[in-house]
């Protein structure tokens, strides 16, 4: 008799124990409350879109004092501890980055955006958006579905989150802290829908 997967004992690591693998490991992965999840490795469709994402705002950044960054720059979260990989970022001024174990990290993010996953939707949309929303310099943050042209995007005012939603590739977000618009068709490039 085969016995259940979901009934065996987890192991519960430590901070050390992936900060240990954070360093050593060709991969991205995040702590979440003694779990270690691997970010690196999504599907075609999703480096599309993120690459997508950065080099359209890379573009239109270049020659002004804001900054766009690719998943290799994690940010600080105090909500969740210690930092998150975003699937892009954009800071405005001068980027601070903290070290953290030896891991650079940047602790004021203008905009932050997530490619939706699978595996990932549910913590993107709730948990990461409640961190990153929590972060002073956080002005906006915008998530992007995989399985169909669709971009929620949060923008802060005065004291609340204002949300939007675009579902037509026609359409453009304005992204007013950085100065940028974001096409969907720019975001959705050669990505092929079912």
């Amino acid at each position: 008799m085969v016995a259940n997967v979901q009934e065996w004992p987890r192991h519960a690591y430590t901070l050390e124990e992936y900060f240990a693998l954070e360093l050593t490991g060709d991969a991205r992965y995040e702590f979440w409350d003694g779990e270690i999840v691997c970010m690196s490795g999504g599907s075609q469709r999703h480096a599309r879109i993120s690459g997508n994402v950065y080099f359209s705002l890379r573009q239109q950044l270049s020659g002004r004092p804001c900054e766009a960054f690719t998943s290799d720059l994690p940010i600080k979260t105090p909500l969740l501890p210690p930092y998150r990989h975003p699937d892009a970022s954009v800071v405005c001024e001068k980027a601070e980055i903290e070290n953290i174990e030896g891991i650079e990290v940047l602790t004021n993010p203008t905009l932050i955006v997530e490619v939706l996953s699978p595996a990932t939707e549910a913590r993107d949309r709730h948990e990461k958006r409640t961190a990153y929303q929590a972060l002073p310099s956080a002005m906006e943050y915008l998530l992007l579905a995989q399985d169909a042209p669709h971009v929620t995007h949060f923008q802060r005012q005065a004291n609340q989150w204002v949300r939007s939603d675009y579902g037509d590739l026609g359409a453009t977000v304005e992204l007013p802290s950085i100065g940028c618009v974001l096409a969907l068709s720019d975001a959705y490039q050669s990505v092929e829908f079912e």
